[in-house]
């Protein structure tokens, strides 16, 4: 479980987060939704020791992340696993090669158990026999299950998700949410997802939170949302479905 007590962070003298307390439970696929510039990629970044609040606590469990020394975050960072919105594949590298980068750096596995995790990965992706892909041969979708397969190569309690279906037509981005929502249950990660995408929302949201301006003014689930009375959060939801529809119509 993670747990964010009373967290605020500002740039330049200006709020950008304010009193921010939420919390995101393991075999449960927790959303935070906003406009552009509301504050969730900041959240996501402090979560992950990117960013340091002025105040306020992230607990991992019983650990105070924030209030850990940089050595000690460097080692815990081990148990978080990271899906960024481009995929950040090596291009030099190949599918293979990318996954296995992580465990150089935090394992001291024999190259044969480091293979084997890799084809472990990506079975459990899909995307068997891809191991000598560059990334340039692949399509997006494949590269985002790639991205996927890296971020869960150290086995994480943790996962944090970036946009993920950024870039995606919508049938796959689907299949993306159904396959981290999939191993978030399998293996009982704790799994953030920062997104603005309401098909993600309505199909793999089991916990959401919605920040306006730097404040979360609103959690509850998919079911709940759309019955909300929270007026911003009915104005993003609309909005992002009218953008949907328009672009069907095109």
């Amino acid at each position: 479980m993670i747990k964010v007590q009373n967290l605020y962070k500002e740039f330049d003298g200006r709020n950008v987060l304010n009193n921010i307390n939420i919390e995101f439970k393991p075999g449960e696929c927790s959303l935070i939704i906003g406009a552009s510039g509301s504050g969730k990629t900041v959240l996501l970044k402090n979560l992950v020791g990117l960013y340091e609040p002025e105040k306020g606590d992230i607990w991992y469990d019983n650990n105070n992340f924030t209030r850990m020394p940089l050595s000690q975050k460097k080692i815990f960072r081990k148990e978080m696993g990271m899906l960024f919105q481009q995929s950040a594949l090596f291009d030099f590298a190949t599918v293979e090669e990318n996954i296995i980068f992580p465990m150089n750096f935090f394992t001291d596995w024999s190259l044969e158990e480091k293979l084997e995790r890799a084809n472990f990965c990506l079975k459990r992706v899909n995307l068997e026999n891809a191991n000598k892909l560059y990334p340039s041969q692949i399509s997006g979708g494949m590269q985002k299950r790639v991205g996927i397969a890296r971020a869960i190569a150290l086995n994480p309690k943790y996962l944090f998700c970036d946009e993920p279906n950024s870039g995606l037509d919508p049938t796959t981005s689907i299949v993306i949410d159904h396959l981290i929502k999939e191993i978030t249950q399998e293996y009982n990660i704790t799994t953030v997802i920062n997104t603005h995408d309401m098909n993600s929302v309505m199909e793999i949201g089991e916990h959401i939170g919605f920040i306006h301006k730097g404040e979360l003014i609103w959690q509850g689930n998919n079911k709940e949302i759309m019955d909300s009375e929270c007026q911003p959060l009915n104005d993003f939801v609309f909005a992002n479905n009218l953008a949907r529809q328009l672009k069907k119509r095109g």
